[in-house]
């Protein structure tokens, strides 16, 4: 919802079906039913990213009846899914097929309120480590149906990415963090699974990381992940096993075996490796952790605490006690934003102030999408 992309363009009025394909009707009428006759919502899935955003607000509004594969078509590369539906669920269907969800989206799974869902994935906007050569959630979003501020069904995009007209609404949602509507159902762009991975290490201090890894990424190297933590930089090698093969050779250090290095990519997309379980019992004590989005070429920053820097360096995680103004000041002076991911106080505000012209068009999609304002109040925008 911060991108103004294609925001001149004429609007293309949506489809309003009266169903949807493959949903409960019954399910998607009661939700219709409540969010015509109350509000305002707090809409959730399984509550995996509750602590995500500013504090939620409202009677819960739950997507978990809206569960299941509702079309899957694997020589097409995509799928359709209920809104509810779980992540790991989903993902175990692709599998099958030698497919995935290439952005590799968190899924929370040792949160304490169960795993992420389709609907809260795409609301959310969260990509995991492949984010920087696979795209972002709503790269992959083909379309999508929901239930705007008045209960009307909507219908945006399809399956192939030729579908699209006028605003993208469909990408739109992504990030938006429910403040437009509720998502019922997600089309989504699949992957074939690399046939080779591999990952390497290497003792680098962080001064010299950074710059391996703005060179190495202007070469036709296969490298699908890159974290830096601790004085250690890994990378992650993925595509033929010839690439992979011949790219090792060239970069070098050391491997580690796919036994140890798979469970390490694993906890850090789903944020249940050693940083992120030290950064919550931190944030339990009165530091805050915070998510600072940068170009890629941005030297190191002189931030105090605990760093782990993604996605080729233009993602940096920091656990810092830090004041919210002077680290937003920081993260801008190089071209970037900082959000606030986890703190026990967010008076601060979770993203960074947007400018007035973009301010005013938050304002106005929220006016179309949800006018009497019963969505998540809060969660992305103080005002609304």
């Amino acid at each position: 919802m911060t991108s103004s992309e294609g925001l001149d363009e004429p609007v293309v009025a949506a489809a309003t079906p009266a169903s949807v394909e493959g949903l409960p009707r019954q399910a998607l009428e009661r939700l219709r039913e409540r969010i015509r006759s109350g509000g305002p919502f707090c809409i959730e899935g399984h509550g995996s990213k509750a602590f995500y955003g500013g504090e939620p607000r409202g009677e819960p509004l739950s997507t978990l009846d809206l569960n299941g594969v509702c079309a899957y078509e694997p020589s097409e590369l995509y799928v359709t899914a209920a809104a509810g539906t779980p992540l790991v669920e989903l993902e175990a269907l692709l599998a099958r097929e030698g497919q995935q969800l290439a952005f590799e989206p968190p899924r929370f799974s040792g949160s304490e309120r169960g795993r992420g869902t389709v609907g809260g994935m795409v609301a959310a906007g969260l990509s995991g480590p492949a984010r920087a050569t696979s795209g972002a959630v709503r790269d992959h979003v083909l379309g999508l149906s929901m239930l705007n501020g008045q209960g009307e069904l909507l219908h945006f995009g399809g399956t192939v990415m030729k579908n699209v007209a006028g605003y993208d609404v469909s990408r739109l949602m992504a990030g938006a963090l429910g403040v437009l509507g509720l998502i019922v159902q997600v089309s989504l762009k699949v992957l074939p699974r690399p046939v080779a991975t591999l990952t390497l290490r290497f003792e680098l201090p962080q001064e010299q990381a950074l710059p391996e890894l703005n060179r190495w990424g202007g070469q036709p190297l296969p490298i699908s992940a890159s974290a830096w933590w601790d004085g250690a930089l890994v990378l992650r090698l993925s595509g033929a096993e010839a690439a992979v093969r011949a790219a090792a050779q060239k970069l070098g250090g050391d491997v580690i075996p796919e036994a140890m290095a798979a469970p390490f990519w694993e906890g850090l997309r789903d944020h249940e490796d050693e940083f992120f379980t030290g950064a919550r019992r931190a944030v339990q004590g009165g530091a805050s952790m915070w998510r600072i989005s940068v170009p890629a070429t941005a030297p190191p920053m002189p931030l105090h605490g605990e760093q782990l820097i993604e996605w080729g360096g233009a993602q940096r995680w920091v656990v810092t006690p830090m004041a919210p103004a002077q680290l937003r000041e920081m993260a801008a002076a190089v071209g970037g934003h900082a959000t606030l991911f986890r703190a026990n106080d967010k008076q601060a505000g979770v993203f960074a102030p947007l400018p007035p012209t973009l301010a005013r068009i938050h304002r106005e999609l929220k006016t179309q999408f949800d006018p009497r304002g019963v969505f998540n109040p809060g969660r992305l925008c103080a005002e609304f």
